[in-house]
């Protein structure tokens, strides 16, 4: 058993795990960071998911370091792909074209990227990187989790960590459960939060957002890459379900905001801009000479196969296991679908030319090397975030979102939250742009344990626009600020929260510091229904 004593030990090398552990790094802190694969970036990297993000990305709404992320990615195409010189030269360069984000690039991208900026505290020995390691067990005194013993997949070996300030950044909230953090999981009831589009009847626990195993492929007409049938193959082609237009192997399915039918195929002559190719395309061979790339690389993130046929969290390591399994599965057989019976827009059947590119996620079974997880379970916060505090509709004619006096950062997204493990389709619906409480990073009991993933005081429904990549990111940075100021002050993060004074000169490190908006500008707060904006003062009264 190795022991290492740290200051901070960041249990997870996702996005927030990332955020969290360069923030405190750059306040001089000694840190640990785990990591369960062997690449760090969780949902943009080893998940394979480019960045869904707001529509004022470009300009507002996230840190800077998030920025410096983004750019870097632009900058390394610039400076190792071959690019035409009017691609090279676009200061909003998009790596993919894909039309669901402006920045859809590779998941090798962007852990260059990650891994450059982490590489002068690896080389200082200011930062000890565990990868392949993930947490079994945590040790509390009271009130304090104490330490944290992960273990190496591939060795077996053990490592316990201690430090003064622990934060999970796991994808599923595992410290909550290691340490007996007080934690909610699944879908709370209308009688517990108010929420309009919480459940009517009684909370479920087991209603949890579906998961996504991504991929990646390519296309090479007149080849043949069909892979193997998978097992379930005809359980995934036939299984109807009451609230899905049709089974999931189908080009038909929900269209999220209006909850309507819908058809879009892989590809469509007729209707180009729509079809689905372009959606999450991470490589536009046309960005480069002619002949370089023999075709276009696309990450396959669709309604098609989000697996909802069970939950991950409260239930068995065997269900869990074999849910992941389904997961992985209903991928595959998405892809034997498209290359052997999918539909063609020219009214042929299948694309044998598909390819499935295992060397673009990383792994030999050719899909990402980790499942995409949209739901963690969640931190019994000091502050919950609500329906009623962010969502359009429930605030009715209040303008704008909820004003959080402790803010420590903003992100926006709709409320979005894709169909559940209860039988429930999406929820799509508008939400304003808001702030992060820090009330919502705080446990109500648990002193020195913070989050930084999606296991913040949200609830169900209110996770569904805080969980996006930038907002994560956020999450982490204002996490692992708030533990190396603790340890600077010798403070409790409770304390910070509760002492106005304590409060601001915390905000000013963020925002004076570090750069961090804690609130939005007045144009990004503007009412979709009639244009008034509401002021907001923070920042004013910060400098």
């Amino acid at each position: 058993m190795t022991e290492i004593n740290t200051e901070i030990a960041v249990i997870g090398g996702g996005l927030g795990g990332c955020a969290a552990a360069l923030a405190a790094l750059q306040m001089g802190r000694r840190v640990v960071m785990t990591e369960e694969t062997d690449w760090i970036g969780g949902q943009l990297t080893s998940q394979a998911v480019p960045p869904d993000e707001h529509p004022w990305i470009e300009e507002t709404g996230c840190t800077p370091m998030y920025r410096r992320l983004r750019e870097g990615i632009r900058n390394y195409y610039r400076t190792y792909y071959p690019l035409k010189p009017k691609y090279r030269e676009q200061i909003q360069f998009n790596p993919g074209n894909g039309y669901v984000s402006r920045l859809c690039h590779e998941p090798r991208v962007a852990l260059a990227v990650l891994e450059g900026f982490f590489a002068p505290y690896r080389s200082s020995g200011q930062l000890t990187l565990l990868l392949n390691t993930q947490p079994i067990s945590a040790e509390t005194d009271g009130d304090r989790v104490t330490s944290v013993t992960v273990k190496d997949s591939q060795s077996g070996d053990e490592t316990t960590i201690t430090a003064p300030y622990i934060i999970d950044a796991t994808e599923l909230g595992d410290l909550l459960k290691l340490a007996n953090v007080e934690h909610v999981i699944g879908a709370e009831s209308q009688a517990q939060t108010n929420e309009m589009h919480a459940l009517e009847g009684d909370a479920d626990p087991l209603d949890q957002q579906s998961v996504t195993w991504c991929f990646a492929v390519d296309y090479l007409p007149g080849e043949d890459h069909i892979i193997d049938k998978p097992d379930d193959y005809e359980l995934y082609r036939d299984t109807e379900y009451d609230f899905w237009p049709a089974p999931q192997l189908s080009w038909l399915d929900t269209d999220p905001p209006t909850m309507q039918p819908r058809t879009l195929m892989i590809f469509d002559q007729e209707n180009p801009h729509g079809e689905r190719w372009r959606y999450r395309r991470i490589l536009d061979k046309s960005y480069y000479p002619d002949g370089l790339y023999p075709s276009d690389i696309s990450l396959i993130n669709w309604p098609q196969h989000d697996y909802w046929r069970g939950p991950l969290l409260g239930i068995s390591a065997e269900e869990r296991a074999k849910h992941e399994k389904g997961a992985m599965d209903l991928s595959l057989s998405l892809m034997y679908w498209m290359q052997t019976e999918a539909p063609r827009y020219d009214g042929g059947q299948g694309y044998p030319g598909l390819r499935l590119r295992h060397d673009v996620t990383g792994t030999n079974h050719g899909l990402a090397k980790a499942i995409y997880i949209r739901e963690s379970r969640r931190i019994q916060a000091e502050f919950t975030i609500l329906e009623e505090h962010v969502g359009v509709a429930q605030r009715g004619d209040l303008v704008g979102a909820e004003v959080f006096d402790d803010s420590v950062g903003i992100g926006s997204y709709r409320i979005d939250l894709h169909p559940s493990t209860g039988g429930t389709s999406y929820i799509d619906i508008p939400s304003w742009p808001a702030q992060l409480p820090l009330g919502s990073l705080i446990p109500v009991r648990v002193e020195n344990l913070l989050p930084a993933n999606k296991n913040i005081g949200t609830t169900h429904i209110t996770n569904g626009c805080y969980r996006l990549h930038p907002m994560e990111w956020n999450i982490g940075e204002s996490a692992g600020l708030l533990a190396a100021h603790c340890l600077q002050n010798e403070l409790t993060p409770r304390q910070v929260r509760n002492d106005s004074e304590k409060l601001r000169d915390f905000q000013r490190l963020l925002f004076n510091t570090f750069g961090i908006p804690l609130e939005w500008p007045a144009y990004a707060r503007r009412s979709p229904r009639d244009g008034t904006t509401r002021l907001w003062k923070l920042h004013q009264e910060l400098r």
